[in-house]
């Protein structure tokens, strides 16, 4: 939380409406600021969105509510708790797992059934279950502390000396595959400990395995459903926003950011303005190369070029009559080998041939998403990025995913689909500006984490800062809340020092 108001009497633009930018709005304002946001869609959200077709009700993008303290930390910074605006019911199971080779599990908050399930497919896992979610216990509470609600997205952050403290109990830093290796040789195991990485953009080759601590996430702090889908937290976020007196703007498209002497000038929706600070919740990648003039840009745009990105997504929304037993609410679709899913993910681009994909049924828990006898399905298959989604292409990959769930789940939804809808790489694209219409941001790989993703300061431009996925501390709901935070907290302290200086000549 930013202490006293240190923006009092200065203007501030949030460039994007996502969740970190809407983050960033209420604490702005709460430090004093006049806050603007300013959304190029017609809904504030960003990829946290709501599709209405009829009488159904999809999530677009995030489906899944964890790490729920984060967002109780949030509104409690502003006097609130999300009861004030959401009802949370947690998910029982949290999710169900279908092996292609007809295996099925469902994963429960009940800890002595989970331990029961992995003693029963390799003597000694419940053990090592215990073991491993003691380390990732610990990972997340030093992880969560000194990485995530403490800024470190420089490498002078680094020379804190509660890092050096901490460093004994974050030595992970091998890849999430030999990690686990250590502890399970049962390979699908081994996939239930691993499969958040898809949620952070990387594959268990490549995530180094200090990200060991979301099986702490997982397992430990639950799975929950917001009352009224997702999009309640983005409705909370701007009711929190419009009482500290935010003002948004949707359905405005910036197309410049230009130093000024007194701050930043934006261009929007045909006019301009000079706000004192600004934060582009817009990825940095395409505020650099295309908002940005050459001079001011602080990073060569070939930097962008040689980053790895997160999966882009094919994404069907289904509204489908009668029942989608055995679907749960939250539904993994795994092969039992799903190396050449990752491969064809991060190393030799292309469509699955053996899909991995995830499916979400809101109306399992929510009635209200979908009309009686009906029910609401999105299936998302995480794609490489830049993948060619020509329509052919599209239909195509549509009809054999849809005849593989039949197939692996025994859930037929082909005929009695009665609404559908479809997204994928290149609406990312022309919807966000993602590069290559990856749907997450920057991969979560070793040098892609803490201080090694882009800095909260843009390069080349004072008063402009980043908010969101591709900065620090990284992918996910719970991240982008606290990204908004950090990158108006360094909004605060930069406005703090411009004071200093400008005062010292007086003293």
């Amino acid at each position: 939380m930013i202490d006293g108001t240190p923006l009092t009497d200065e203007t501030a633009t949030v460039v994007g409406g996502g969740v970190a930018g809407l983050s960033a709005a209420c604490h702005l304002a709460d430090a004093g600021a006049d806050v603007t946001v300013v959304e190029k869609n017609d809904s504030l959200g960003g990829v946290t969105n709501r599709l209405d077709v009829e009488a159904f009700t999809f999530d677009t993008g995030p489906s899944w509510y964890l790490m729920p303290e984060t967002f109780e930390r949030f509104f409690g910074q502003f006097g609130r708790d999300p009861a004030d605006y959401y009802g949370l019911e947690r998910l029982d199971p949290q999710y169900r797992v279908f092996f292609k080779d007809g295996d099925r599990i469902d994963v429960t908050p009940d800890l002595d059934r989970l331990r029961r399930v992995f003693e029963s497919y390799e003597d000694g896992a419940g053990e090592a279950l215990d073991e491993y979610l003691a380390t990732a216990r610990r990972t997340y509470e030093i992880g969560m502390e000194e990485f995530v609600y403490t800024d470190r997205s420089r490498f002078r952050d680094l020379l804190d000396p509660d890092i050096v403290r901490a460093a004994p109990a974050l030595t992970h830093l091998g890849s999430m595959q030999a990690y686990v290796e250590r502890y399970f040789d049962e390979p699908k195991l081994q996939q239930l400990l691993q499969y958040t990485l898809v949620f952070l953009g990387s594959s268990p080759h490549d995530a180094p395995s200090l990200y060991n601590l979301m099986a702490h996430v997982d397992f430990e702090g639950g799975v929950y459903y917001p009352e009224g889908g997702m999009y309640s937290l983005v409705e909370a976020l701007v009711s929190l926003g419009t009482e500290l007196g935010v003002d948004y703007r949707t359905g405005t498209d910036v197309t410049g950011l230009a130093p000024a002497d007194s701050g930043v000038r934006v261009a929007a929706g045909g006019t301009s303005h000079v706000a004192d600070r600004v934060v582009a919740n817009a990825n940095p990648a395409h505020v650099e190369r295309d908002l940005l003039s050459p001079a001011d840009r602080g990073r060569d745009p070939a930097y962008w070029e040689s980053r790895t990105y997160g999966p882009s997504a094919f994404m069907l929304y289904l509204g489908v009559e009668g029942s989608v037993d055995p679907l749960a609410h939250h539904s993994l679709v795994l092969p039992t080998d799903w190396d050449g899913h990752f491969e064809r993910i991060f190393d030799d681009p292309a469509w699955p041939e053996d899909p991995a994909y995830y499916l979400s049924v809101a109306s399992r828990t929510d009635d209200g998403a979908a009309p009686d006898g009906h029910h609401a399905v999105v299936v998302l298959v995480p794609i490489a990025p830049d993948l060619d989604d020509d329509p052919d292409r599209v239909a195509a990959f549509r009809d054999a995913v849809l005849a593989d769930l039949a197939a692996e789940t025994g859930a037929d939804l082909r005929n009695r689909i009665v609404v559908e809808r479809t997204a994928c790489v290149s609406a990312f694209a022309d919807r966000y500006r993602t590069p290559g219409g990856t749907a997450l941001g920057l991969a979560h790989t070793l040098d892609q984490t803490g201080p090694l993703r882009p800095s909260h300061h843009a390069p080349g431009v004072d008063g402009l800062y980043y908010a969101g996925a591709f900065t620090s501390p990284g992918v996910g709901l719970p991240m982008a809340v606290v990204s908004g935070e950090h990158a108006a907290e360094a909004a605060a302290r930069d406005a703090c020092q411009s004071l200093s200086a400008a005062l010292l000549p007086n003293l």
